[in-house]
């Protein structure tokens, strides 16, 4: 079978698309031999960031010599994105043949998809033969299929609220899930500078040495004004680096994460200095606040829960936009209203759209949970992604940004609209590109 007609079949054969724990996942992993992914591993969990602290983290392996590869989920433009070598997504190919691996080794168990893919996905970079490699952990951590690979050292990034039928209903628990991936006497580096308390608790209990923003490494512009480098430091070692492509204060602190584990891991970084700082400069992930036209100014953003709003909150208020519009598209899990109230005070109006799956929820569902919590604000709906797209850029002048946020799948179906049909010619007049690669 060709990727495409494998991930149709994977899509329907399991019961349940979320079905966590290790116990079936586990039982292939040791029939294909436990393949570990590489020689050194990096285990990336948290709520958000997760995506750029792993791109960061290959970046820097990059510079150093390393070979590397990532694991990641989900996808924007093709399900090949989740499996890189050297930054590059794997052929079809590459990704079927593992398939047909894991098939035969999974005999009557059943698994998920993302079971099934996180399981080739690791097989095929143990067939890399890399030095490195960086998992991002897909739902939770203590029963993601992620967490059958012990790492060498693990990231937390910002812990909220997010996945909590699954996870727990607070932040306690779910930190505890989170945790899950950490390892006896393995290093942990944390994103946040007061992380949840059960981080530390479950660290202690493994004698895991925890780095924490603010306190064991910290990162800040440099002092001379105008300057475009941050200065970086932990404990008795310093780097200047070049400041993130990426947009965003939250992007400092995904990048100050990855720094301190590389390292943690690599005694020898601040000799490779400039190397390191060239890899930050072309770092860029697509969907975190990427601006893919210019007039009017078009940004898409991946986030999907109050946290990831709150973030891009921030970024707006500091670059000092004023005439904001939302097209708003999320699963009817997510908690929208939180959402509505962490982007309200930045967003005058609000193009819900329907969004497609098991998980879906209409246009017309999403505009009245905004309107509940925004009772003032102006909230339309539309069924598709071209419909909301279409008449937010007709309203728009030409100093205004509109913002695309709610999912993974939110992006993906803007960004269809703006390599095709009516947003063509958007696209073409502002010169950019959607390719991730």
């Amino acid at each position: 079978m060709n990727l495409k007609a494998w991930l149709a079949l994977l899509e329907k054969r399991h019961p349940q698309a979320i079905d966590l724990g290790l116990q079936r996942c586990g039982r292939v992993y040791r029939r294909m031999q436990s393949p570990r992914p590489a020689n050194m591993v990096y285990t990336v969990a948290g709520t958000n960031g997760k995506g750029s602290t792993v791109a960061y983290l290959a970046a820097m392996s990059g510079a150093l010599g390393q070979r590397h590869g990532t694991y990641t989920s989900p996808h924007i433009f093709k399900f090949n994105e989740r499996i890189k070598i050297q930054g590059k997504s794997v052929s079809d190919q590459t990704i079927t043949r593992a398939f047909e691996e894991v098939e035969a080794a999974r005999g009557d168990i059943s698994l998920t998809y993302f079971e099934f893919t996180t399981l080739a996905g690791l097989l095929v970079l143990q067939q890399a033969e890399l030095d490195c490699a960086v998992l991002e952990v897909g739902l939770g951590g203590r029963l993601d299929t992620v967490n059958l690979v012990d790492a060498d050292c693990v990231v937390i990034t910002p812990i909220g609220l997010d996945h909590q039928d699954f996870l727990g209903a607070d932040i306690a628990s779910i930190a505890r899930e989170k945790a899950g991936v950490l390892r006896k006497d393995v290093p942990v580096v944390c994103t946040q500078a007061e992380p949840p308390a059960e981080l530390g608790e479950i660290a202690r209990k493994l004698n895991a040495p925890v780095y924490v923003r603010g306190l064991d490494y910290d990162i800040s512009a440099c002092s001379e004004e105008g300057d475009q480098t941050l200065d970086f430091s932990m404990n008795n070692r310093q780097l200047t680096v070049s400041r993130p492509v990426m947009a965003g204060r939250h992007q400092l602190d995904n990048l100050a994460a990855a720094l301190a584990a590389v390292l943690i891991m690599n005694p020898d970084a601040c000799d490779h200095a400039q190397q390191i700082s060239a890899s930050i400069s072309d770092c860029a992930v697509a969907g975190r606040l990427q601006r893919v036209c210019s007039v009017p100014e078009i940004l898409l953003d991946v986030g999907h829960n109050e946290l990831a709003a709150e973030a891009i909150a921030d970024y707006l208020l500091e670059s000092g936009k004023t005439n904001i519009s939302c097209v708003l598209a999320m699963l009817k899990d997510k908690s929208a209203e939180a959402v509505a109230l962490a982007l309200g005070g930045v967003c005058k109006r609000w193009f819900c759209t329907s969004s497609s799956g098991a998980r879906a929820q209409s246009g017309e569902m999403l505009a009245r949970r905004v309107s509940s919590a925004l009772p003032d604000a102006d909230v339309g709906y539309f069924e598709s992604m071209a419909e909301s797209l279409q008449m937010a850029v007709s309203k728009a002048r030409v100093d205004d940004t509109i913002l695309v946020f709610g999912s993974f799948t939110t992006v993906s179906a803007a960004a269809d609209w703006l390599k095709t049909g009516h947003g063509h010619e958007v696209l073409d007049a502002a010169k950019l590109t959607l390719n991730d690669d």
